[in-house]
């Protein structure tokens, strides 16, 4: 019966962890795509890994690669949050966006947990489905 106990509460901690994680993870894409909607390329920076602010340096070139490459989390109509996942160990998040002209874009966040707290590592633009003919 001790067993069955720590079992339930040890499943429990992972669920109220994951559950953390996943309000963790979308209040620093929230954060990251309101400072984008105010232009702040030097919050939105601060919010990114270690490994994507060696890759670009500085806020500035940062700022310029979001609006060239990614304009729908630059000026987000809409953003709806899917699912977490566990791959390999890396946490994703999906993120479907509403662009200024109604076109939806699904993006996996890939995010790292560091000593500061959840930083964005990456953002991969995935295919959408071909909805009617």
């Amino acid at each position: 019966m001790r067993l069955l106990i720590l079992c339930g509460l040890f499943c429990l901690g992972l669920v109220t962890s994951s559950s953390a994680d996943e309000v963790d993870i979308q209040t620093v894409i929230d954060n990251q795509i309101d400072a984008f909607l105010s232009d702040d390329f030097a919050t939105a920076f601060t919010y990114a890994s270690p490994n994507i602010k060696r890759v670009f340096g500085n806020p500035e070139r940062f700022g310029q690669m979001v609006r060239q490459g990614y304009p729908m989390v630059w000026r987000p109509q809409n953003v709806e949050y899917l699912s977490l996942n566990q791959i390999n160990g890396r946490h994703v998040q999906t993120v479907m966006i509403t662009d200024n002209t109604g076109t939806i874009h699904l993006l996996e966040y890939d995010m790292i947990d560091t000593p500061e707290g959840w930083l964005i590592n990456g953002v991969q633009i995935l295919r959408t489905p071909q909805i009617g003919a």
